[in-house]
């Protein structure tokens, strides 16, 4: 449930009405928002909420955006920008040592495992398949748009892909890589 509640205001964005973007992009950053406070209030580090600071600077400006200009070319590419945002967030955690993913897995494994380096190998294999995803998502979104379908069904499956791909990639690594640590 850590990854539903991380890309919840990713969620909120494309399931809330295209034609009304500014408000979606505001629901979004509101939930961001809302989100940061509740786990910091549970004790989270800054480390396990990148995704989510990431979100509210991106729903900030792609807000700011739509309400300047609401016919904004923006608004046609934003499903692209949004998952080109992720790559970037995700790809620059793994360039500074610090997969988003770390922070995700510590809210659920002792404590003690933490510096362990399979445990990091795991969260640097599976931030770096979440990133791969990202920019294959983004990349398919903008060649969808550009061809003048950026509210279509193809790119509502696009986007689903690019999320559920990875995510059953990691709940079937982490089996694995814990089977295979249990069978040591």
């Amino acid at each position: 449930m850590s990854y539903l509640r991380t890309f919840l205001p990713w969620i909120v964005f494309s399931v809330l009405p295209s034609g009304q973007w500014q408000w979606s992009a505001v629901a979004a950053l509101l939930v961001a928002v809302a989100l940061i406070a509740q786990q910091r209030t549970a004790g989270a580090g800054f480390d396990a909420l990148i995704i989510e600071l990431g979100s509210a600077g991106f729903f900030a400006v792609l807000a700011a955006v739509a309400f300047a200009n609401p016919d904004s070319g923006v608004h046609d590419y934003s499903a692209a920008l949004s998952s080109a945002t992720l790559a970037l967030i995700a790809g620059v955690s793994l360039l500074i040592g610090k997969p988003f993913t770390l922070g995700i897995a510590k809210r659920s494994t002792p404590r003690e495992v933490w510096s362990l380096k399979p445990f990091i190998r795991t969260n640097v294999v599976i931030t770096a398949v979440w990133t791969a995803a990202f920019a294959v998502t983004a990349a398919v979104l903008a060649v969808i748009d550009h061809a003048g379908n950026a509210h279509s069904t193809p790119a509502t499956l696009v986007q689903v892909a690019g999320f559920a791909l990875p995510m059953l990639f990691t709940v079937k690594y982490v089996a694995a890589v814990q089977a295979k640590a249990g069978s040591h």
